[in-house]
């Protein structure tokens, strides 16, 4: 895309034929061809119902959305009130200026402006773009200054609730008025959501700005409306007895048990409504901002046959919704194996009182290095088990996922492994990553179900009461899968749960150290959550058996290492 392309998407207040070029896309018509639709949509509606649709205060794209008209142009183009009017034969030029005031809604009593384009924003400023191409370069800006790199996009659109009721109840004043006439059945019955028909008006241009295509994506942008200021204003109404009762100003269809009919697969149902107005024999049918409709049919329509008139014009809107604009990226993982060199470094941020625990932590190291990469508003650190902060993770390593939240950029396979390599030539050299790549979500599962059924290695150095003889050397390499039950050790019984848990020493064997007859290093490999600490010197008989039971003396543990950890994610490929 040239320079000179983007820079008028980008301009504000730029007429719709300058931000997109009708070059740019077999889809987009040209002039002559938008005005020659445009004429023969208009002239295919029912004239009469489309001008009173016009005085009732509702928008041309609603109009056009409740008779089905779905071409992506008549969403996207500048459009009023004199337009349709001339087209249908009912103005000219002279009065065209008379008739956009006299029937030009400020914010529409259907849609509340979402269609018209207008909103309030995140400030509180009321914002009017002319057409569908105005807000999709607009929020192709707002993409472009969050730094969002995106290869596509879906759009999701989130509306207020009392724009399907007011729809509702304009579709049953139609009813009641036109529900005779030939077309009503075949036209109202393809109404388009205000949801659908912004999207018809916006994603296509969208796609060209930002030159990729929407669809199911990773990158999501959402367009949240909401009602600016709901007005619940109440009222007073008469009740047969002569009580008095509150109701809410918004959409009021009043309805009481008389003759009400609802669509089964069978046929129509009878059920009897009373139809309540004021005072006249009309439905009292008022639009704005307030409560929802009661009585709808299996399609949503709310359906009366003996209503023979409603209260027009409707309520006057004063405020279009309120838009929050976000585009937000699925998590991105990136998974890897780490090595822990320090015995002061804990797995992730540990503060007890306001205080530090170690110098440093794996989740702060790894994750401070990614989220950059990334342009994340956050990371998350996930690792298959942990180490206390005293033991060391030698080795393969120990696999680990780090989640990026919103990342604004996917990093290449170039600069995933230059972040590897400078968090491996790190002065403090506290912690090591291997294999360090981006994955799929995918691998949470993997890593997850590889943690209950893995075996950990471990090097244990150990001193014991008496000296060392052949005889413990060959004892303890005898035990192989040796069971042994495990009370929730002393250290740890503040924070977890007093439970016994069965585990399994896979097998054990002596490293003598030269010259020492009371110390050796103690290699062993043992089911996931085995409390190793305790293994050894027994705590206070909570562990059985355990090294010092086996040996028939006191056994203290003074360092242990983690070696392996046997599970088949993040190898080297």
């Amino acid at each position: 895309m040239s320079s000179e392309t983007e820079a008028a998407q980008f301009s504000n207040g730029t007429d719709a034929a300058q931000v997109i070029s009708p070059n740019n896309d077999h889809r987009v018509t040209s002039g002559d061809d938008e005005i020659r639709h445009l004429n023969d949509a208009v002239r295919s509606l029912p004239s009469h119902a489309v001008k009173d649709l016009l005085s009732a205060g509702v928008c041309i794209r609603c109009i056009f959305r409740l008779f089905g008209i779905r071409d992506h142009a008549y969403f996207r183009s500048s459009l009023s009130p004199s337009v349709m009017c001339n087209i249908l034969g009912e103005g000219d030029s002279s009065s065209s200026e008379s008739m956009e005031s006299k029937l030009e809604p400020e914010v529409c009593r259907i849609c509340l402006g979402i269609l018209q384009f207008t909103y309030r924003d995140e400030k509180e400023m009321l914002v009017k773009r002319k057409n569908g191409d105005e807000l999709a370069a607009s929020i192709a800006e707002l993409i472009r200054q969050e730094g969002h790199q995106i290869d596509g996009f879906s759009l999701e659109v989130s509306t207020p609730t009392i724009i399907f009721e007011n729809e509702q109840a304009v579709r049953l004043y139609m009813k009641n008025k036109y529900g005779s006439e030939l077309w009503f059945q075949e036209r109202l019955s393809e109404c388009i959501s205000t949801k659908d028909a912004l999207k018809f008006a916006i994603v296509n241009p969208l796609e060209i700005i930002l030159d990729v295509k929407s669809g199911p994506s990773s990158v999501r942008i959402r367009l949240t409306y909401s009602e600016t200021k709901p007005s619940i204003i109440p009222s007073k109404s008469v009740d047969g007895n002569g009580g008095s009762k509150r109701r809410k100003t918004g959409m009021r269809v009043r309805l009481h048990v008389n003759e009400m009919l609802f669509r089964t697969n069978n046929g129509l149902d009878t059920v009897h409504v009373e139809l309540l107005g004021n005072g006249t024999g009309c439905c009292d049918l008022s639009l704005g901002q307030g409560s929802p409709a009661s009585g709808r049919s299996s399609t949503g329509l709310a359906e009366h046959e003996s209503s023979e008139c409603s209260n027009f014009p409707l309520e006057r809107v004063n405020e279009p919704c309120h838009l929050v604009f976000q585009c937000h990226r699925t998590p991105i993982y990136f998974g890897g194996r780490y090595l822990k060199f320090s015995r002061n470094v804990s797995q992730t941020r540990w503060i007890i009182d306001d205080e530090r625990m170690g110098e440093a932590s794996i989740e702060e190291i790894i994750g401070g290095h990614i989220r950059p990469m990334c342009q994340g508003d956050s990371y998350k650190f996930h690792a298959a088990g942990r180490e206390d902060i005293d033991v060391r993770m030698l080795g393969s390593g120990r696999p680990f996922l780090v989640e990026v939240q919103n990342a604004r950029k996917v990093p290449s396979k170039a600069l995933v492994k230059e972040i590897e390599t400078r968090m491996n030539n790190l002065e403090n050299k506290l912690v090591g990553v291997k294999n360090l790549s981006l994955v799929t979500s995918h691998s949470w599962d993997l890593m997850r179900e590889g943690e209950a059924e893995k075996q950990k290695q471990y090097c244990a150095l150990v001193w014991i009461s008496r000296p060392l003889e052949d005889e413990d050397l060959q004892c303890i390499a005898s035990h192989k899968d040796l069971k042994i039950l495990q009370r929730t050790p002393v250290r740890v019984l503040h924070r977890r749960s007093p439970l016994e848990r069965g585990k399994i020493i896979h097998w054990m064997k002596i490293e003598q150290i030269t010259g020492s007859s009371q110390y050796f290093l103690l290699h062993l490999c043992t089911q996931a959550g085995t409390y190793i600490k305790e293994f050894v010197h027994g705590d206070l008989g909570r562990t059985h058996p355990s090294i010092g039971s086996i040996l028939r003396c006191r056994t203290e543990i003074l360092q242990l290492d983690v070696t392996d950890v046997k599970m088949d994610c993040f190898l080297a490929e």
